[in-house]
């Protein structure tokens, strides 16, 4: 659960019988909390009043602690409109990560669908799984996490989408750009242009793929407050390149005029 205060920040709080929490604003004993609604103003000893809400997906992608950098809310949401995730599509992610993009993945593909995602690493593998159980309490059948180098071929075959969340993308495409069916969508998050670049590149020196696409998210909170409205003073901004193409039936690149990185 978190606690809201007025000024917009939030407390992570796991609730235990008999347990308190303690901020400079006061105390709230748990058990003022256990069996309550979601969304009841709370105040501490002090009078501090704090609006208690379960976190949503966004706030624990953002407020956990991690080893890998996450892909942040503002792009999940533009993969899973742009890539065209949906129920009972068939996902091969690779480069797992904190797992935020795997769960979103397995959040969109519903009980009919599969999501298989592989990492490297194993301590990154293992907080992956952490953070699934963390977040959907237990781990899906659906919603496979595997260790694997997804520089090598993994073997995957006719998925309807493939995720690449790694350091060179392009490096990948000898198994992926094989794994995705005809129309089928491959995505490749980039940190910065270059990157963007030579996995653009490849896709074209390897052909079968169309429309190929980059996109950059930026989210700027707007104050709407009385007569108070204006952008906030600050935003987030660059947090990495999304790049997506289609999959073509053939041979050859197609390319609109106003493609192009």
């Amino acid at each position: 659960m978190f606690l809201h205060d007025r000024g917009g920040r939030r407390y992570p709080i796991r609730l235990v019988a008999g347990g308190t929490f303690s901020m400079h604003g006061g105390n709230i004993p748990h058990d003022d909390l256990i069996g309550r609604p979601e969304g009841t103003v709370v105040e501490t000893h002090l009078g501090r009043k704090l609006l208690a809400l379960r976190p949503t997906f966004a706030e624990q992608v953002v407020e956990r602690r991690r080893r890998a950098q996450p892909i942040y809310p503002k792009d999940l949401g533009a993969i899973l409109v742009h890539a065209d995730l949906g129920p009972g599509a068939s996902i091969v992610e690779a480069g797992t990560g904190t797992g935020a993009l795997a769960i979103a993945a397995w959040r969109a593909v519903g009980p009919s669908g599969l999501v298989r995602s592989y990492e490297i690493r194993e301590d990154f593998l293992e907080a992956a799984r952490h953070a699934v159980v963390e977040v959907l309490g237990a781990i899906p059948p659906n919603l496979e996490l595997r260790l694997g180098d997804a520089y090598q071929d993994l073997g995957e075959r006719e998925r309807d989408r493939v995720l690449l969340d790694l350091p060179e993308p392009w490096r990948a495409l000898g198994w992926a750009g094989s794994a995705v069916r005809p129309g089928g969508v491959i995505f490749a998050h980039c940190p910065n242009a270059t990157q963007v670049q030579r996995f653009c590149d490849a896709l074209r020196e390897i052909g079968g793929f169309g429309l190929i696409e980059t996109v950059e998210v930026l989210e700027r909170p707007w104050t709407v407050r009385g007569r108070s409205l204006r952008p906030a003073h600050r935003m987030v901004a660059h947090t990495g390149f999304l790049t997506f193409a289609r999959r073509l039936a053939g041979p050859g690149v197609f390319e609109t005029e106003d493609e192009g990185f």
